[in-house]
């Protein structure tokens, strides 16, 4: 019997949304970025999750967004696009009305500020579930939503056939360990959250990630996750070694503003801008940032990456 094929393992990026000086919307470095990544050999882009400041978007700009990002691609990796609230009722009524033209699936976070009981997180997806015409990928991040989605209630919305994986951002191995050894489903996706920990991840069960430093290094990070995935996780430690401080200083100051620096730094993006209550790194970051991407370009150079 022909193991199923999971629909996202391996890198994906979750992809930032470039700002205007004015703060609108800079589809050139979005295009920029886009075939940056994808001829960097990442296997699926993720919009409008936490790195795409999704929440200072507003829907018309999220709809116009998603459309570009889709008739870029053109169907050349999957796009997953991240939708997902605290109010279970209206998210279902979005997830039902979306446009899925040319996306894959969903990443869905778990319910935040309500402070849910496991029972309550079990119904809200089971529900989202019901209403989604795509695949469900849940987002387990209890640093910024409070509540920590168990194992337990993991494998038993696993049991659901259109909930297809989780986003793994509790940083703890030993929950990741627990839901491969829980869930009985071999076309479920375990995808790291951190991608300081995604080796960690991948020697538990994981089959992948959803990146933040995937947006400026697609090609390095790619052959880091792969290398791990196919069980060479030390040849996969060499180069996670050389981004260490990398991860560091990306979130210093917060998620995006380390990772828009960087991009900023390779002229990868145009303007270096946040919208509010986001704000650009400190002065110390950007000079460490730029050190840092001088390093990694050197390692690159002799790596033939």
């Amino acid at each position: 019997m022909t193991q199923p094929i999971r629909l996202f393992e391996g890198m994906g990026v979750a992809l930032i949304t470039p700002f205007q000086a004015d703060g609108s919307v800079d589809y050139v470095s979005l295009h920029t970025l886009l075939e940056h990544i994808i001829s960097g050999g990442a296997d699926f882009v993720v919009v409008h999750g936490t790195t795409g400041e999704s929440p200072c978007l507003s829907r018309d700009e999220r709809n116009a967004v998603t459309s570009f990002v889709v008739q870029t691609v053109g169907g050349r990796i999957p796009i997953m696009i991240g939708l997902g609230g605290n109010n279970t009722m209206e998210v279902g009524e979005r997830l039902a009305e979306l446009d899925t033209t040319g996306l894959s699936g969903v990443l869905s976070v778990a319910p935040y500020y309500n402070k849910p009981s496991q029972e309550g997180i079990y119904e809200h997806f089971k529900h989202l579930a019901k209403c989604s015409k795509l695949p469900i990928v849940i987002y387990n991040v209890p640093g910024r939503v409070v509540v920590n989605v168990t194992p337990t209630v993991v494998a038993k919305l696993a049991e659901i056939p259109n909930i297809i994986g989780i986003k793994e951002a509790s940083g703890y191995v030993a929950q990741v360990e627990a839901i491969h050894k829980l869930v009985d489903r071999p076309d479920f996706s375990i995808l790291s959250g951190d991608d300081n920990l995604s080796i960690d991840f991948i020697r538990n069960g994981a089959c992948g990630v959803i990146s933040v430093i995937g947006n400026a290094y697609p090609k390095l990070f790619t052959k880091l996750i792969h290398l791990s995935m196919q069980g060479r996780h030390n040849d996969a430690g060499v180069i996670h070694d050389q981004l260490r401080d990398a991860y560091r200083l990306l979130f210093e100051n917060g998620n995006p503003s380390g990772i828009k620096a960087l991009l900023y730094l390779q002229n990868i993006i145009k303007h270096n801008v946040l919208r509010l209550p986001l704000t650009p790194v400190t002065e110390g970051v950007y000079k460490g940032l730029d050190e840092t991407r001088r390093q990694i370009d050197l390692f690159i150079e002799q790596y033939e990456c």
